[in-house]
């Protein structure tokens, strides 16, 4: 008889035939692999209650992503992972849920990091659903039974108003993303666009926001419509990587001066922001970080169901910094005014 326990190990030797069994417990094999739920993986080798020492971490594999945060961000996953013992299954996330469930039922790993996290993101209740241990970076509307962490996204947008509030600029541009990123609610690119919203209104800045596709065509297009809608703008947000260097030249070129005409600030890491001819007032997080806390939470559910106890779901939203650099300054309007009429 094959005991409760062992029978997924059983099926497994079964049908990759490394370990003799007897003939009557191989005729009952493809009755319990055609059962419902069945899924021939490598889990199905692994012991019952030990643990894989695998983390599965699903990466976006998306044009409008910034590939060196989201490498900076693996690495750090990698890195904290193995100061467990662990090591790390990359997944890229074009297989949407179905991938989760796939990585669920395979058994290979312990736990899964899910990264680019949209607000509705479908994958979520897919993990609830696979009763996996997860993490997600990022923070979607609901993250019930799972622990979460991010940037606060909506502080950031709020240290850009101020800053610029701040400096006397009352007719603020905010330069995004495509509208794709929207579309699909990503949550880095609402959240800011809602802080960054919200504090406006409280410190009486009028501002515009138009998405941009981050190429030099796309910026100028950009560009032209902001000034034509709102020509007294004196400052520009912008969370577009691509769209940055674009915009300085064509502000240059149109004889706006970058800072004393036109006020820059992005959403940028720091070491970049610094490479620019006029250093970029910039407010940044410590991507590195985001994989560090990851990691641990993960550790921590995974050592709470192993001491047969209920994981807590933790929320972690990493505070932003501005940097104030070169690209930032006072609001000279008139002045800008006076150019804009001449």
């Amino acid at each position: 008889m094959v005991r409760p326990a062992r029978a997924s190990s059983t099926v497994g030797y079964a049908l990759d035939g490394k370990r003799p069994i007897s003939e009557e417990t191989r005729r009952r094999v493809p009755r319990s692999a055609a059962a419902p739920g069945y899924h021939l993986d490598a889990g199905a080798r692994a012991p019952a209650g030990r643990r894989s020492h695998v983390i599965a971490l699903m990466v976006p594999l998306r044009t409008d992503v910034y590939v060196p945060i989201t490498t900076e961000i693996a690495l750090s996953v990698t890195t904290a992972a193995r100061r467990h013992g662990y090591d790390v299954l990359l997944i890229t996330d074009d297989e949407g849920p179905d991938g989760v469930r796939r990585v669920a039922a395979s058994g290979l790993a312990d736990g899964v990091i899910l990264m680019d996290v949209g607000l509705d993101d479908q994958r979520v209740p897919a993990l609830r659903a696979e009763g996996t241990q997860s993490v997600l970076i990022g923070l979607p509307d609901d993250p019930r039974g799972l622990s979460c962490v991010d940037h606060d996204f909506a502080a950031a947008g709020a240290l850009c108003v101020d800053h610029l509030a701040d400096l006397g600029h009352r007719d603020v541009a905010f330069i995004g993303y495509g509208s794709g990123v929207h579309k699909r609610h990503a949550g880095y690119a609402v959240r800011t666009l809602a802080g960054f919203g919200e504090r406006a209104g409280q410190r009486g800045v009028r501002f515009l926001h138009r998405a941009c596709d981050g190429t030099h065509e796309g910026t100028a297009g950009t560009l032209a419509r902001i000034l034509a809608d709102r020509p007294e703008t004196t400052g520009f947000v912008v969370q577009n990587e691509g769209a940055i260097g674009p915009l300085l030249t064509l502000l240059g070129a149109g004889g706006r001066s970058v800072p004393k005409d036109a006020s820059v600030v992005a959403l940028y890491p720091e070491q970049p922001a610094e490479q620019h001819t006029s250093a970029l007032t910039a407010v940044s997080g410590p991507a590195q970080e985001l994989g560090r806390v990851a990691v641990e939470q993960l550790m921590s559910r995974l050592d709470a169901v192993m001491r047969q106890e209920q994981p807590v779901d933790e929320c972690v939203l990493l505070a932003p910094a501005l940097t104030v650099r070169q690209s930032s300054h006072p609001a000279f309007a008139e002045s800008l005014r006076s150019k804009d009429q001449s």
